[in-house]
């Protein structure tokens, strides 16, 4: 811990990155001493005592960073504790991911097929695999949860922006299947639109003709999870 005088030595970015790095270690593991220091760095910086809320602690580690001018990717978030090891079993579907290139959007995209359990993953071309660290850091510890696919059932349906495609919500998805999700910049490769059994849509009403791969996959697992028989 460090001693007032030690503490007021540093540039006040670095006292503020300080109490960041000491709030979320309280958080992390908490203790009444370590928030009792935090409470002590709080008044070195001239700033109000805060309660042990979720809320006060989330707000005043964000103004540390803000302050400190560190940026906020969401791996540093102060996200709840309410997170626990599933025994849900994941399903028989298969994610196909062709050829993404941004590894923040697979560890997206991974963090959706835990949280629905939908079934698992397939890398195509140079998609970052689960064990890129910033894939790890996005997917929020889901990485390793996600079982990497050994074969693609068919049918094979392909989402895209094509205006001759089935509008999503219209589509009866099958037991089983393969979602071919496409690379950011041209969408599904013409090599997996060629072997589509179908190719299906999200209707968009606004300017831009597309959404963010991830957001798109999360729209549509959300969709093949709820449909009906």
């Amino acid at each position: 811990m460090f001693q007032k005088d030690k503490f007021e030595s540093l540039p006040l970015k670095q006292q503020h990155k300080k109490a960041a790095e000491l709030l979320r270690s309280h958080y992390t593991r908490p203790h009444a001493d370590t928030f009792k220091n935090y409470l002590e760095m709080a008044l070195w910086l001239s700033l109000e005592p805060i309660s042990e809320t979720y809320e006060a602690l989330s707000n005043r580690y964000h103004l540390h960073l803000k302050l400190a001018d560190q940026s906020l990717a969401e791996h540093n978030l102060l996200t709840r504790r309410n997170d626990y090891l599933s025994g849900a079993p994941f399903g028989p579907h298969v994610i196909h991911l062709d050829n993404l290139r941004s590894a923040f959007n697979v560890g997206s995209i991974l963090r959706t097929v835990e949280a629905f359990r939908f079934g698992s993953i397939s890398y195509g071309g140079n998609t970052p695999k689960n064990d890129n660290p910033k894939v790890q850091k996005t997917s929020m510890g889901c990485a390793d949860l996600v079982p990497t696919a050994t074969t693609l059932p068919r049918p094979y349906i392909a989402l895209e922006t094509a205006k001759t495609a089935t509008p999503i919500e219209s589509f009866k998805w099958p037991d089983a299947f393969t979602l071919i999700v496409g690379n950011e910049e041209y969408g599904v490769s013409e090599e997996w639109l060629s072997r589509a059994d179908a190719i299906v849509t999200i209707p968009l009403f606004g300017g831009k003709g597309s959404l963010n791969v991830a957001s798109a996959t999360a729209i549509a697992l959300s969709r093949a999870c709820l449909h009906e028989d």
